[in-house]
């Protein structure tokens, strides 16, 4: 017989963007954009400080936020990859627990019958990356196409799908546009904004790469790597070779947050049917990126490398019963904890197999005095087309980072079996927090190399991973 006392445990919208940076949220300090509706979320709930990827890709990111796993063990390491429906996912175990389940957007994790989202009774993606104006997507298999722009195509089906939604059972929905992804082609509303001002350039953005060969050999560069369709406008004529450099930026940062103002308008429409239907109070909403983005830091725009810009993601979450309006968390938290996050939320047991841990005691305010001080990341698709990143790895503490580029495919998908210079760095952050300086042969750091070279190994040999020589 069915119960008709309603399932009180919490709804869950979760609300993810394609290459976000943090520091292009007004919330987390942006210099160059507001974001009213993004800062209402952290208004009225948590703002996480240190939230960091494990690889800075959109496929591998996806697949560890679904999977509770690394990429090395779920084995989506490049955008090359799918993930099996065999693989278990958090949204499984919510589906099986009685929750209501539903993905629209951006899914990028492979299509057909072995990788069409599992979990889900209701799922509208686009196929691969997607378009940004009148976009096919895949509605539980059927192709068809919808007119219009995509950030606003997918909060339309969200809150459809919300309106259809059984009230007295629990939802878990995931809203993942594709904005403001390359080529960040904005809506008519927004493509003005920003036209008469000049958006200040970052601290680094004329980085020299010194002692960081791996940094010099990447291509993603303003100043040369962009092309016209990113542009979307001949550069006028004139101007010396650092005014077109500085052109250049002001119309690739004005043209991403434009598409950012797109995302920040339709996360307010969602706010607003949960709070006129009366769900605010019992549903925990969360914003949050793949990874992070460089907007013209180190000269660069892309992602990929272990620098802070492209290894921090937002994360904004609000849930009235448990988390504290206003407060912001400095604790350590990654993308392989959200799995058990959600599930600990919902009351469903944590399988021994996932790697992350449940924030929950972060979201109440307590940082259990065990909780990880230190990171594992992992970049597998060396020398990718066309941004010529090298495969490596590294251990982020508090203070300070490591990362051994060893420049190997290791026969990863979409990896160049070219090998390139084996080379380490290590940054002080609280000395360098923008990067700099490489002190991996400083005299005075050898101590700090040595214990992180140790932890490094800790962490690889308690994940699974393997080391390369």
């Amino acid at each position: 017989m069915k119960s008709t006392v309603p399932d009180q445990r919490p709804n869950i919208l979760y609300i993810m963007s394609d290459d976000h940076a943090a520091h292009a949220i007004g919330a987390y300090g942006s210099r160059i954009n507001q974001t009213p509706q993004l800062d209402r979320i952290a208004q009225e709930g948590m703002r996480f400080d240190h939230c960091f990827c494990t690889n800075s890709i959109c496929t591998p990111s996806r697949a560890t936020i679904l999977t509770g796993l690394y990429s090395h063990e779920n084995g989506v390491l490049t955008l090359a990859d799918h993930l099996d429906h065999h693989v278990l996912t958090f949204p499984q175990l919510l589906r099986a627990a009685g929750y209501q389940t539903a993905i629209v957007g951006k899914w990028h994790l492979g299509h057909g019958r072995r990788w069409d989202p599992a979990g889900f009774d209701y799922w509208s993606v686009l196929p691969d990356q997607g378009e940004y104006f009148d976009p096919p997507m895949y509605e539980m298999g059927h192709r068809r196409v919808f007119p219009g722009y995509a950030t606003d195509i997918i909060t339309d089906l969200s809150l459809d799908w919300l309106r259809r939604r059984d009230p007295e059972r629990p939802f878990f929905l995931m809203c993942h546009h594709k904005a403001p992804h390359r080529p960040w082609l904005p809506d008519a509303k927004h493509a003005q904004l920003y036209e008469d001002v000049d958006l200040p350039l970052p601290p680094t953005f004329d980085d020299d790469y010194a002692t960081r060969p791996a940094a010099e050999a990447a291509h993603m560069r303003i100043a040369r790597d962009l092309n016209a369709e990113d542009l979307k406008r001949p550069m006028p004529a004139g101007l010396t070779p650092a005014g077109q450099t500085e052109w250049k930026y002001q119309r690739y940062i004005k043209d991403y947050l434009r598409c950012v103002a797109s995302i920040d308008d339709n996360v307010g429409r969602l706010l607003d049917y949960l709070d006129a239907e009366g769900l605010s109070e019992n549903t925990m909403v969360v914003y949050t990126s793949d990874q992070g983005f460089f907007l013209g830091d180190h000269g660069w725009y892309d992602k990929r490398f272990m620098y802070e810009q492209s290894l921090k993601m937002p994360l904004l979450v609000r849930y009235p019963r448990e988390v504290a309006p206003g407060s912001h968390c400095s604790a350590m938290a990654l993308n392989v904890d959200f799995a058990p996050t959600f599930l600990d939320l919902a009351g469903v047991g944590i399988p021994e197999t996932f790697q992350g841990t449940s924030l929950r005691p972060l979201l109440g305010g307590s940082t259990p005095p065990d909780w990880q001080k230190t990171m594992y990341y992992r970049y597998w698709m060396h020398l990718d087309e066309p941004h010529h990143v090298w495969a490596h790895y590294g251990v982020r503490s508090e203070r300070h980072k490591l990362i051994y580029y060893y420049g190997e495919a290791l026969g990863a998908a979409g990896a160049h079996d070219r090998p390139t210079p084996k080379t380490w760095e290590l940054f002080d952050l609280q000395e360098d927090p923008y990067e700099l300086h490489n002190r991996y042969d400083d005299p005075a750091y050898q101590t700090v190399v040595a214990e992180l070279k140790a932890e490094l190994q800790r962490l690889q040999e308690r994940l699974h991973d393997i080391p390369v020589e």
